[in-house]
């Protein structure tokens, strides 16, 4: 997103995030890690529609399914193990909980449907059905477990997250000006050397140079900033 600032003098850049990371995961990286077995199955079963399909599709799915569920879980909870015996802990348990149980309704529910030896229109319709169904839900989840983390916290974690904000915009200002012109000028003006680099800087962005360098540190004055905390 990009807007100009109250003098229409500077544009800012802002970076958000669009999507949402559970809805990511439920679709993007579920998509992304079973499309090929995906693939083997379509392929399969279009080589004669009037066949009987193979066993080549559901024994990839079932036993890429049955990978991730068990063997990506448990070498996931080895090796989150931090130092000192630091047990981690899940961050959105709701979350968790909804894909926990809608996983194993999953597993129930591809049982029912090829119980009888045939999965007719209705149960793929119903299949997608329920994963529209199950991101609808994690998604709420989020929502709501992020909205009970926000009203736990203080009102000086708030501050202290809006001051990181805050920094943030103004080192992405920063990082602009030095596209557009370069990094080693944007630290030449800010420690207040003249050179060729800054020939072509105006003494207008070179002022808000340095107060962006004084908001994000602050301070009063450039030179009470260590060098190296302006490279």
């Amino acid at each position: 997103m990009e807007y100009w600032d109250k003098e229409k003098s500077t544009m800012i850049v802002i970076e958000r995030q669009i999507w949402n990371a559970t809805v990511a995961n439920l679709t993007l990286m579920a998509l992304g890690s079973s499309a090929p077995e995906i693939l083997l199955s379509v392929i399969s079963t279009l080589k004669d529609i009037r066949a009987v399909p193979p066993e080549l599709g559901p024994s990839t799915i079932v036993g890429s399914a049955a990978f991730n569920l068990l063997v990506i879980s448990g070498v996931s909870i080895i090796a989150v193990g931090g130092e000192d015996g630091e047990i981690k802990k899940i961050d959105d348990v709701w979350v968790f909980g909804v894909t926990a149980i809608l996983s194993v309704w999953a597993y129930i529910w591809m049982y029912i449907c090829i119980e009888d030896n045939k999965v007719n229109v209705t149960e793929g319709v119903m299949t997608c059905v329920f994963f529209v169904a199950l991101i609808v839900i994690s998604y709420t989840a989020d929502r709501v477990n992020s909205y009970r983390v926000q009203q736990r916290r203080t009102q000086e974690e708030r501050d202290e997250a809006d001051r990181d904000e805050e920094i943030k915009l103004k080192k992405d200002q920063i990082r602009r000006i030095g596209r557009e012109f370069s990094d080693n000028a944007v630290i030449e003006v800010a420690q207040g050397i003249n050179s060729n680099n800054t020939a072509q800087i105006s003494e207008q962005t070179k002022k808000e140079i340095r107060d962006l360098f004084c908001q994000i540190h602050m301070v009063d004055k450039v030179s009470e900033i260590p060098v190296n905390d302006l490279l």
